[in-house]
């Protein structure tokens, strides 16, 4: 941790205020203490006076949880995610105020995963670095990839990384040892993010930008959009499955970074940046969802920096966009476990991992 992060870190500890204008933290202070964000965006491990950002660096490594310190051997809990009135002047404005900082990172050593969606066209837009997409033959993201690419004038940044079967077979046990877990829904979202890792490092790059986060901020899952009917979620109004949502980051954040650094890869997330956390915390919920529009504010504040047609395009969850889900679903059919069996996906990782 540089010495200016370490000093806004001490300055957040000391006054609670728990988004205080950082892309997240993690790590060891000068005076010996383990912090870790709010939302839980980098990771630290530790194993007595031992810590490391690498769970594989330590015998017997215990994540710290999002939002707490650790201090003479006691963790206790800093910050909790704020929780804002709504606030109704001006909110796509405020989020493109804080898009324009936030998406200020430096370009060298880095590639972009880009689906074509709007959250990794907006990481794209201002950044002089190619766009990868992965995924498997006739997948709807290498189609969205080439199209919002074009539309953008980005063509010649594209680079399609089209997985076959075989890939997808490798990457599984690295996949599942990398992020510690075996289970199916987990592993198959890590797969492309590990795939696309993979392929970035083998091109020479070692930062890999990415629009996590901008599905959780801004309403963006089913889920949030149906609430209070919706029986995955236990709100009872859209802000409230809104701030459910949010509080799975750190779970989800956890398995992602995990994935992308098993490639010798450093994950860069724009769109968590603490100012975007901010202004989306303050959406009324008419901006987060308004009809059949999710991503509301997102997509309008994008309007100032990318073509109607990429702000406006629906995607699939990268598992299933990239095809990645079904081949890990044959794999496991073709290995003999049915799908009459219960979580017939899970066991086959299991299998694998031996």
């Amino acid at each position: 941790m540089d010495d200016a992060l370490a000093a806004t870190v001490r300055e957040s500890l000391a006054s609670g205020v728990p988004l205080p204008g950082t892309y997240g933290f993690a790590g060891q202070l000068p005076d010996g203490r383990l912090v870790r964000d709010v939302l839980g965006r980098n990771l630290c491990y530790y194993d007595g006076d031992a810590w490391s950002r690498d769970p594989s660096d330590l015998d017997d490594p215990t994540l710290l949880p999002a939002g707490h310190v650790r201090e003479d051997g006691e963790t206790r809990r800093a910050w909790r995610l704020p929780d804002p009135p709504v606030s109704r002047d001006n909110p796509v404005g405020s989020v493109r105020d804080a898009l324009d900082g936030a998406l200020d990172v430096p370009s060298d050593d880095l590639a972009v995963a880009f689906s074509g969606g709007v959250d990794s066209a907006l990481v794209a837009a201002d950044l002089d670095a190619p766009l990868y997409v992965v995924g498997y033959e006739g997948c709807a993201d290498i189609e969205a990839a080439r199209e919002s690419a074009a539309a953008m004038g980005r063509s010649d940044d594209l680079r399609v990384h089209e997985v076959s079967i075989e890939d997808i077979e490798a990457a599984i046990p690295e996949t599942a040892r990398a992020i510690g877990r075996t289970s199916a829904m987990a592993v198959q979202i890590a797969l492309p993010l590990y795939l696309v890792a993979e392929r970035i490092a083998g091109d020479g790059f070692s930062r890999l930008a990415l629009g996590q986060g901008a599905d959780e901020l801004f309403g963006g899952y089913a889920k949030v959009a149906a609430a209070p009917d919706d029986p995955r979620t236990d709100a009872d109004t859209i802000r409230g499955a809104h701030r459910e949502v949010l509080e799975t980051l750190p779970e989800q954040l956890a398995r992602d970074v995990r994935a992308v650094r098993a490639a010798d890869v450093e994950p860069v997330t724009p769109l968590l940046h603490d100012d975007v956390v901010r202004a989306a915390l303050e959406l009324p919920e008419e901006w987060l969802v308004s009809g059949d529009v999710r991503k509301r504010a997102l997509r309008e504040a994008a309007r100032e920096r990318l073509p109607d047609v990429v702000c406006d395009r629906e995607k699939k969850a990268v598992q299933y966009g990239s095809l990645v889900a079904r081949e890990v679903d044959r794999l496991a059919r073709q290995a003999g476990f049915k799908r009459r069996m219960d979580d017939h996906v899970t066991k086959y990782i299991r299998n694998r991992l031996g």
